[in-house]
């Protein structure tokens, strides 16, 4: 190995708790001009109130970075797997095409 990519390389530590990961079904995503805010959320349904389970600050450099990223390993998932259908309907399935809430 070069000097160089000696120098490049990054040591990440990723520990048992955040290795198991958060899921999440939504993200809301706002910026300002100088931070993206992305709070991932996941909604249950039949349940009235949605918790962030974790929000995320990036630099817009960072920003376009993560999208250019989504982008090529959207891209290479859909040749190994097949397209990715878009969900039907709302953007926001709020009760999960459960019944209909009444007053």
């Amino acid at each position: 190995m070069s000097a160089e990519n000696k120098q490049n390389e990054i040591n990440i530590e990723l520990s048992e708790e955040l290795a198991e990961g958060t899921y999440s079904n939504l993200a809301i995503i706002t910026h300002s001009n100088a931070e993206f805010i992305v709070d991932f959320i996941r909604i249950m349904p039949q349940m009235p109130k949605a918790k962030v389970k974790s929000r995320i600050l990036l630099t817009p450099q960072h920003a376009k970075r993560l999208l250019l990223a989504l982008k090529d390993n959207v891209a290479k998932y859909e040749t190994q797997f097949g397209p990715i259908k878009d969900a039907e309907g709302p953007g926001i399935p709020i009760n999960f095409g459960g019944p209909t809430a009444q007053a």
